[in-house]
């Protein structure tokens, strides 16, 4: 643990916050898009170590809570189709859809299993040559290489029934969306160091050029993010816009080539519908049409109705940073962790589960 333990040096820590509050003279709003990032921003009391001016708000780094109402509701319609197992990781079994989830739909009978990854979901569709079997694949650019590896294999190996049903997104264009609206202050982004470690530093730069805002990317650990917070404040205060690295141990500015070139063979960029944030251009994964034998939704019909958020969820504006889980009336009254009423209550990484275990 000694080099854990230096990630959480509470003398560490302290010096980072009065460094922070020593050259802090600005109001800023800074957000973190990844969900293990607010974890760790509540689970260490971040907020609590930071001046007035400095504000942290969550913005869409869920993978969980970005999916669309509409993605579930074809998870479900895939579902209840007779000789189909639907897999996928625990979290999205229970985000509700329009008028189910998938944990609703198993109880009625379908097959829905739990996996831990894509092969786990590629081996049970060897061992069930008999079944149609389905992987609901969501995430990030993290997430999306192992997904591709598995397509490759499935494809390899001639196990023509397992397909995907692709929901994953790709994070820069939604921080462009994010700014180009309007409806979002964002003074600088706390990045997230798993995805950057896959995509590297350059997809960050057109947020910097075009809206002058900073990135950086930082760790996990509540040094890690108080250093990131710091160079953030540094650059704002002395008028620069860069993309920097505090998570040096993790990420290069190259990122991985070898996993982009495997997402890259098996994905091509589509139009994805993000909750919270509408339809973004060339913000999803399609699969290519050379692995079409495993694209589920071109095994299947899965049209569904345009769905429509619970009135009165404020999940769409939680994910923009517009809103804070608090504001909801549903938040702590209907809509617990086990009584879900929008996604980022269900997620172990959302912002309404966080202020639920943390908040005070």
């Amino acid at each position: 643990m000694k080099y854990m333990d230096e990630y959480r040096d509470g003398a560490v820590a302290r010096a980072l916050s009065e460094k922070i509050r020593a050259i802090s003279t600005k109001r800023v709003r800074l957000m973190e898009i990844c969900g293990t990032h607010t974890m760790a921003i509540f689970r260490h009391g971040i907020r609590s170590l930071l001046p007035e001016t400095i504000e942290l708000v969550s913005g869409p780094g869920c993978p969980v809570c970005v999916t669309a109402m509409e993605e579930i509701d074809r998870a479900v319609k895939l579902a209840r189709m007779p000789g189909v197992i639907v897999t996928t990781f625990g979290d999205m079994i229970r985000v509700p859809g329009s008028t189910s989830s998938l944990q609703m739909a198993q109880a009625e009978g379908a097959i829905v299993k739990m996996v831990y990854s894509t092969f786990d979901a590629l081996k049970i569709a060897s061992e069930n040559r008999e079944s149609e079997v389905a992987f609901l694949g969501i995430g990030f650019e993290t997430t999306a290489p192992t997904v591709a590896a598995a397509i490759q294999t499935a494809h390899a190996g001639g196990n023509n029934n397992f397909s995907v049903l692709s929901a994953h997104k790709l994070l820069p264009p939604a921080m462009d969306a994010l700014l180009s609206d309007g409806g979002s202050i964002v003074d600088g982004f706390i990045c997230p160091g798993h995805v950057t470690t896959i995509i590297g530093t350059s997809s960050y730069e057109n947020v910097v050029e075009q809206y002058h805002t900073p990135c950086v990317v930082t760790g996990f650990e509540p040094v890690d993010i108080l250093q990131g917070i710091l160079m953030l404040v540094e650059q704002i205060e002395s008028g620069r816009a860069e993309v920097e690295i505090q998570y040096a141990r993790a990420v290069s500015p190259e990122g991985n080539p070898g996993a982009r070139a495997i997402m890259e063979k098996v994905f091509e960029p589509c139009d994805a519908p993000w909750r919270g944030l509408g339809e973004i251009p060339d913000s999803g994964l399609a699969i290519r049409e050379s692995f079409a034998a495993h694209d589920a939704e071109n095994r299947f019909d899965l049209e569904v109705p345009p769905a429509h958020e619970p009135p009165g969820c404020l999940c769409a504006q939680v994910l923009r940073g517009a809103a804070t889980p608090p504001e909801c009336k549903f938040f702590k009254n209907a809509c617990t962790p086990g009584t879900p009423i929008g996604p980022c209550m269900v997620s172990s990484e959302g912002t309404c589960a966080a202020y639920f275990k943390y908040h005070m």
